[in-house]
């Protein structure tokens, strides 16, 4: 029988191998890329247009479907109804379809002859190709992402406070913006991390509603497709360099909200 003075050991051995089978492939495509390699992609206007092209459509996508999100999150916290397994397996769809498919059902969606595609193409508008129609692809594979985590946030804030705050005259939207909102907070923003940082990697749905202009998923696969391995792993690099310092930049930004609200 294992002494139980050996479980930390064998635990912290088994993780050791999860890390170091997650961060090998990193290591090895940076080794593999030669500081020139580096500078010359960073003064590619390709690869520097569609790194910005994919980060402001991930977070203006963010935000904008959050508005939405939210609220959804706080009454599937707050209300028991006889449908709401089905509601929320419906927003976890997202998560278990191929995303290729994903994409097929947003290009349905947005097409020409779909409803809101000859609605769009009155004011001449195509969400077709468009940064637009790439945000619904993105929202549409990654929304699950801040649901689930500010409807735990919701769940772990006490009912008693909210019911105290009401009976004390307050109304239920102030309740929910004085009460709720903060306490939730924290699960809310890692879902809105989560949720920005599932769109910067999306490349299935999008391809499929907008190859142009390019975001930096279908760039690597573009140029790993036309010239090898050698030129899609510079931009790779590059992207993955640019995601780790917003994520660094955000995290330290819910830190210090954190602390300022402590």
């Amino acid at each position: 029988m294992t002494n139980s003075k050996n479980i930390p050991l064998i635990f912290s051995l088994l993780g050791g191998l999860i890390l170091l089978f997650i961060i090998s492939p990193l290591i090895s495509m940076f080794l593999a890329t030669t500081p020139l390699q580096l500078f010359e992609t960073t003064k590619d206007t390709e690869v520097l247009d569609s790194i910005w092209l994919t980060l402001r459509v991930s977070f203006l996508t963010t935000l904008f479907f959050a508005i939405g999100a939210i609220p959804l999150s706080y009454f599937l916290s707050r209300m028991n109804f006889r449908f709401k397994n089905i509601i929320n397996g419906i927003v976890d769809l997202p998560i278990v379809i191929p995303h290729s498919a994903a994409g097929i059902a947003i290009l349905g969606f947005i097409s020409r002859d779909s409803v809101l595609g000859q609605i769009a193409s009155s004011v001449g508008l195509n969400f077709v190709g468009h940064p637009i129609g790439i945000g619904l692809a993105m929202a549409f594979v990654s929304i699950p992402f801040l649901i689930n985590a500010a409807r735990d946030g919701f769940e772990n804030v006490p009912v008693k406070l909210e019911k105290t705050a009401l009976n004390l005259g307050a109304s239920p939207i102030r309740v929910f913006f004085t009460i709720s909102l903060p306490l939730a907070w924290k699960n809310i923003l890692s879902g809105l991390i989560m949720m920005f940082a599932r769109g910067l990697s999306e490349f299935g749905a999008v391809i499929i509603v907008a190859y142009h202009p390019m975001i930096t998923p279908i760039l690597i696969y573009e140029r790993f497709g036309s010239f090898g391995l050698k030129y899609a792993r510079p931009v790779s690099v590059v992207f993955i360099l640019v995601c780790l310092a917003f994520f660094i930049l955000l995290r330290t930004l819910a830190k210090e909200k954190k602390s300022a609200n402590a």
